[in-house]
């Protein structure tokens, strides 16, 4: 879709503003929720036609990790995202772009690589906590 043909939304707008606002990767319902303050007529199949239409021209990062609930980022830059594998949350990670890779898997590849999405799993910072309080306590 062409950037130059799409009609100016105040609602798409508020959307993107509202996303740039935060670093927890929300899901549709969460941007729903908050956006709904401003314009409290606006719907959730809005809201998600929005967030695909936003994601689909790069001005936001669109991150699918499975759970059936799609996480979302302003951040357009490469980075590195984190997803907790016991409460679903997605963060970023603070280490700089491995773009070495790219060149590594396509030496092996007929083919051209122009980029990648690369997830990290595990524990988040409180799920780690939580699992080591829980065992701490079954062994009392």
């Amino acid at each position: 879709m062409q950037i130059a043909n799409l009609k100016h939304s105040k609602q798409r707008d508020a959307i993107l503003e509202f996303l740039m606002t935060r670093k927890d990767h929300p899901t549709a319902d969460t941007v729903y929720q908050n956006v709904r303050e401003q314009f409290p007529n606006i719907s959730l199949g809005t809201v998600y036609r929005n967030l695909t239409l936003l994601a689909e021209i790069g001005q936001i990062q669109k991150i699918a990790i499975g759970n059936g609930a799609d996480h979302f980022d302003a951040c357009t830059d490469p980075h590195y995202h984190f997803i907790c594998i016991d409460c679903g949350s997605v963060q970023d990670l603070p280490v700089e772009e491995i773009d070495f890779k790219d060149k590594i898997i396509s030496s092996g590849f007929d083919g051209s690589i122009t980029g990648h999405i690369t997830y990290f799993y595990g524990h988040c910072g409180e799920c780690e906590r939580r699992r080591k309080s829980l065992k701490k306590s079954s062994l009392h």
